[in-house]
């Protein structure tokens, strides 16, 4: 069975990047590839962490020929459907899926540049009889979560599936595995059901989760055996907020590290100062063996 990790970034996250790169080398097997996707400005910066287990991959590989970036903007247009003009959010997903639908390996690792791993893993964390493990967590989702709620029902539709009613099955995690084979399908499943390219599907939505779709494509149309290996543990503490930790908070919040917990996510958009998550980090990992949070 082989595994790789995929991470979509760009140079204001290089440094962090570059941290959840050592990680991905210092935890994982020799035969783990980690493929870092970034835009073509920022190649021969990314091109310093490439190595005989990484690839630094330009992100026009994985986008239509009718994507268009505009200049000196943030958004890109699809010339096959002008509006409303990609956001930087729902671009980066798109690409997440096409990089995964590309892989040629049994298991991908989506992990974001804000991810750092804490303990080793392999290709049998993730998955068991050719099962890849799916994070899922049932009634995770109410009408306190608008945003979720309007992926759920964004997902069903790209996918031909009736409304359901809440509480609704929550797939989002900091770091996601899954299955090549299974995200080939879906997207598959969403030109199908949409009459348009996928890519063109996704992208004309103002709102959309990739791991939501992911997810439910999974459970509900997959079914037995594709989901027979769920579990409500992210395998990732995740720190979601966007107010900024300090050295302490930080710490203390890594101390929340369980003993399933492979990896941990201080979210980029909480501005903490680089040097406080490295402290955080070291003093949270400091060998293979002895992991003190």
């Amino acid at each position: 069975m082989r595994m790789a990790v995929i991470t979509k970034s760009f140079a204001p996250d290089f440094e962090l990047c570059a941290d959840l790169h050592q990680s991905v080398l210092e935890y994982s097997p020799d035969s783990v590839q980690h493929h870092i996707i970034v835009p073509r400005r920022d190649l021969k910066l990314f091109s310093r962490l490439a190595d005989s287990r990484t690839r630094i991959l330009c992100e026009t590989e994985f986008l239509p020929s009718s994507f268009v970036p505009v200049p000196f903007a943030t958004f890109t247009v699809n010339l096959r459907q002008p509006f409303p003009p990609v956001r930087g959010w729902i671009l980066q997903q798109l690409i997440k899926l096409a990089a995964v639908a590309a892989s040629e390996d049994d298991v991908v690792l989506v992990a974001d540049s804000d991810v750092e791993f804490v303990r080793p893993f392999t290709v049998e964390t993730f998955v068991v009889n050719d099962v890849v493990r799916l994070y899922k967590k049932p009634g995770a989702i109410s009408k306190q979560l608008p945003r979720h709620m309007v992926w759920q029902r964004i997902a069903r539709a790209l996918l031909g599936l009736p409304a359901a009613d809440p509480p609704y099955t929550d797939y989002i995690s900091a770091m996601v595995a899954c299955d090549p084979r299974i995200v080939r399908r879906m997207l598959e499943r969403v030109t199908a059901t949409t009459g348009r390219p996928w890519t063109t599907a996704i992208t004309g939505q103002l709102h959309f989760s990739e791991w939501m779709l992911y997810g439910i494509f999974v459970d509900e149309i997959m079914g037995a055996p594709a989901n027979s290996l769920t579990s409500d543990d992210p395998l990732c503490l995740a720190y979601w907020d966007e107010t900024p930790l300090n050295r302490e908070g930080a710490i203390d919040f890594l101390k929340g590290v369980r003993r399933t917990d492979i990896a941990a996510m201080i979210s980029a958009k909480s501005r903490t100062p680089l040097a406080v998550r490295r402290a955080a980090f070291a003093d949270c990992k400091p060998n293979h063996s002895n992991v003190k949070c």
